[in-house]
């Protein structure tokens, strides 16, 4: 008998055991992603930071200019309080001077006794080669030595007036010099240099120069090719003291000379229009101003326009302020009136 067939119990294989390595892959993990994590979140503050940089440089770059001016300069260099303050004492400086407190200021003659206050300043115009004329001025109508101290005492001041040589020092100067150490009889203007060419200029330096010098209510200017009656030039100053703003003189007129190389050529014709005529003014042989008048070119001789002739520069200046034009027939020193005051030497 065919024995039955045995099932033959399949051998038991042993279960292996799990694997262990897959939780260090899981820590692995986590950890990858916690940093991913921190790194992300510091490239966003990151970018927040440099988003917030970025608006402030531009709100500053808006609020200030890219180049600074003079006015940021001198507030960073904390200069603008200086500024100011220089700016505040010219401003007083030029009102002391315009209410007569000048440089030079003990006068001449004994002037600071306001019962004694001088009359006039008279300024002779002289050149270096006209020793010869000053020493006839001297021996006719101009006192000299005592007799000019005198007349100083009794309010006139009369001085020969001359500016340096081109040569500062020279024998032209030094000549001077030594005969205003004899004849103490000249006012030297240090800053002008004398030339005919310069005579507009000269009248703005002799102004000044007398008003520093002297506190006077006239100043006269004379060319040196005048005779004075100076008795009457005194009496005719005299019923004149008190009248300020008053410009004295033989008031004329005249045609601008355009053509260049004529005599009497005005290089600046074009400002006077198309007539080409001059506007009033006081003859350059002997004009008058008054205290006020003397001053303000003192104050303003720096921005004063000089023309080619000394007269008319004197004229110009007077057009602008208030000024009073006194035409006086006595001081048109080439005319043959009888009671003229000057006459041509």
């Amino acid at each position: 008998m065919e024995s039955l067939p045995t099932t033959a119990k399949p051998q038991r294989r042993g279960r292996s055991k799990p694997s262990q390595t897959f939780k260090p892959s899981i820590f692995m993990a986590f950890f990858s992603c916690l940093a991913w994590l921190y790194v992300a979140g510091r490239l966003w503050q990151d970018a927040e930071n440099r988003k917030l940089l970025t608006s402030l440089l531009q709100k500053n770059a808006s609020q200030r200019p890219m180049i600074l001016s003079v006015e940021d300069k001198l507030q960073v260099l904390g200069c603008k309080d200086l500024e100011r303050r220089i700016v505040e004492v010219e401003m007083h400086l030029t009102l002391a001077k315009s209410q007569g407190y000048l440089r030079n200021q003990l006068r001449q003659s004994g002037s600071s006794d306001p019962s004694r206050k001088l009359l006039a300043v008279i300024g002779v115009y002289t050149g270096f080669g006209s020793r010869l004329k000053r020493n006839v001025f001297r021996g006719s109508w101009m006192p000299k030595g005592d007799a000019l101290k005198k007349l100083e005492e009794k309010g006139v001041v009369i001085r020969f007036v001359i500016g340096r040589s081109a040569n500062r020092g020279d024998s032209l100067d030094r000549n001077i010099d030594k005969e205003n150490s004899s004849t103490k009889d000249f006012l030297i203007l240090e800053g002008h240099e004398e030339a005919d060419d310069l005579l507009p200029k000269k009248a703005k330096f002799f102004f000044s120069a007398a008003v520093q010098n002297w506190d006077a209510d006239f100043y006269v200017k004379v060319d040196d090719n005048i005779d004075l009656d100076l008795e009457g030039l005194i009496g005719l100053l005299e019923r004149r003291r008190g009248q300020d703003g008053s410009y004295i003189g033989c008031m004329k007129s005249g045609d601008v000379i355009a053509d260049e190389g004529k005599q009497w050529y005005e290089p600046d014709w074009w400002r006077f229009g198309d007539e080409k005529s001059y506007f009033r003014h006081a003859s350059g042989s002997l004009v008058i101003l008054s205290k006020n008048l003397a001053r303000y070119i003192n104050i303003n001789s720096a921005s004063l326009k000089t023309y080619a002739h000394d007269d008319v520069s004197v004229g110009a200046w007077m057009i602008g302020i208030q000024a009073t034009h006194i035409d006086d027939s006595r001081l048109c020193c080439s005319s043959v009136s009888q009671d003229k005051v000057c006459s041509v030497a």
